[in-house]
Formats: C-alpha cells, structure tokens, sequence
C-alpha cells in the first residue's frame, strides 16, 4: 500500500503539510491567475470570464468578481450562477467552498477552510488541515463576513456586516455578531 501525497491527504481533508512540490505549483498558478485577474482592464469582461473559468472549478453564468481576489488554489472554489462578491475577496480554498446561485458577497469577506492543530508540537510541525464551506443560494454576507472552516449557510440567509461565522446556520435567518447568532427569521 503506497503512502498517500501531501495533495492527496489535503483533498481527502486529513492533515498535511503544504510544504509539498506539487501543491506549490498549485498554489503558484492560483497566485499567477489572481495576480492577472487583479490587474486586468476592469472593464474587459470577456478576458476576466475567461481568467475566473480558469481559476475556479466552477464559475456560473451571470456571476461576477469585483477584483482584488484572492485564493490558495482557486479549483477548491465552485460558484454558482448569477452570484456576485464585492471587492477583496479571500477563498482559502484547501478544502472546497461552494457558494450556490444568486449569492451576493459584501466587500472583504473571507471564506477561510484552513484549520491547524491546537497542540503546538503537530503545529510546530506545519501540520494542517481543512474543512468545507458551503453557502447557499440566495444567501447575502455583509461587509467583512468570516466564515470559518466546517460551516455551511442555509439558502436565503442573511449574516449582518463584520460577523464572524464559527458554526452552521439555518436556511431563512438573519444571523449576526462575533461569533454569528440568529436574531430573526426569515
């Protein structure tokens, strides 16, 4: 039985080190095409679709990026249609996030799957590893929303502007804070 790579046990969402060849060159082609997609014409729609379907495993019809983004590896990202983020997006995206359709994301919001482990000696190490985000449709994150690793968002929800989502929210709910809470339904 062969020992699996770095990648493989990223992907599988076990610990790893990213201090690997390969998702080095994963990493270094994400910061490429973000580098090409921050700098472009803004107003040369054609060559930024053409650079996002290149980034990203998947990019929706109708959705847009306002640029600056940025990602760790840009095919853990999936994006449905018609969604829309605001400047200065950040997709940590060692484990995938999914945003579904007709998502809007405010300015600064960070999408973050990273986790690293508590005990200092496996830290030390450089282990880490990650854990899925999943937003769902119709879902609006304010301004500057964290949404850490493991959570997902129900369809239709709303999460006030510098909340910071540690755990699942339901679908149809306005959740606000640090950490996030439900304050009304929707």
């Amino acid at each position: 039985m062969t020992e699996k790579s770095m990648r493989e046990r990223m992907l599988a969402g076990d610990l790893y080190i990213a201090d690997d060849p390969q998702l080095h060159q994963e990493s270094v082609r994400a910061q490429r095409l973000t580098h090409r997609i921050n700098t472009a014409d803004p107003g040369d729609h054609p060559a930024l679709l053409a650079l996002y379907a290149e980034l990203f495993g998947a990019f929706g019809e109708g959705s847009w990026i306002r640029p600056p983004i940025q990602c760790d590896y840009g095919y853990q990202t999936r994006i449905g249609a018609r969604s829309f983020a605001n400047w200065g997006l950040i997709s940590l995206d060692v484990a995938t996030v999914t945003i579904g359709d007709d998502v809007q994301i405010g300015p600064n919001v960070q999408l973050l799957t990273a986790t690293h482990p508590i005990e200092p000696g496996p830290r030390r190490e450089k282990w880490e590893a990650a854990q899925p985000i999943v937003i769902g449709d119709n879902v609006w994150l304010g301004g500057g929303v964290i949404v850490g690793p493991g959570v997902t968002i129900g369809e239709n929800t709303v999460v006030g502007a510098g909340s910071v989502v540690v755990k699942d929210l339901p679908a149809n709910v306005v959740a606000v804070g640090s950490p996030a809470r439900v304050i009304r339904e929707l």
